[in-house]
């Protein structure tokens, strides 16, 4: 397994893959590390490694990186090449039987993700997030630690429900969107739109 990123994401990240059972990482890749080692895990070099380590037979990789943008390029990237991308769950989270997780995804210890739920490819849900059921997590976005989706809830491809944040069930959240620590969400939220505050009102304008 190939880290991709080492700052303090990847060390939760590290921390999920042991606690999971994967074998040890092979490493880190990132083009400027804070650190030789992260949590014991050395770093390699930067992506320009990638294509000799698949070649020399690293199969599996995990995105390691908060920005919602930058981990869905990689991991398209990473597909690319040939690498697989296994979910990440932590053993403390608690996920319903029939919810759906894709590949790529990090779900975090005391998570909780419901029945029917559908948690999309390279999305996180962090540390304690609530995803309740019928929700549907587009590509690479991010349920912050704390947040709590109620039922229903669709977020879109790339948007961020940050840390705290309640959504009020059967809210569309649109891609590329961000809404506020603390916030309170009541009312859908447009593409790429900024929204903060209880409830949650527009800061930055959207699309659409």
């Amino acid at each position: 397994m190939l880290i991709i990123g080492g700052g303090g994401h990847a060390k939760v990240v590290i921390e999920a893959l042991r606690a999971a059972g994967f074998p040890p990482p092979l490493g880190i890749l990132d083009p400027r590390p804070p650190a030789p080692l992260v949590l014991g895990v050395p770093v390699l070099g930067g992506n320009e490694l990638l294509e000799r380590l698949r070649a020399q037979g690293a199969s599996e990789a995990v995105v390691a990186l908060g920005s919602n943008p930058l981990r869905q390029e990689m991991g398209d990237r990473l597909a690319a090449l040939g690498f697989r991308l296994p979910p990440v769950i932590h053993p403390a989270a608690q996920l319903s039987p029939s919810a759906r997780v894709a590949e790529g995804t990090v779900v975090m210890a005391r998570a909780c993700i419901g029945p029917d739920a559908e948690i999309g490819r390279l999305a996180i849900v962090n540390t304690a997030a609530i995803v309740e059921h019928d929700n549907r997590l587009g590509q690479a976005a991010h349920a912050a630690p704390g947040s709590a989706l109620a039922g229903g809830v669709l977020v879109g491809d790339r948007a961020l429900v940050g840390v705290g944040s309640a959504v009020r069930p059967g809210i569309v959240i649109g891609a590329d969107a961000v809404v506020g620590a603390g916030s309170a969400v009541v009312r859908d939220v447009p593409p790429g739109a900024r929204v903060g505050g209880v409830p949650a009102v527009l800061l930055g304008p959207g699309r659409g």
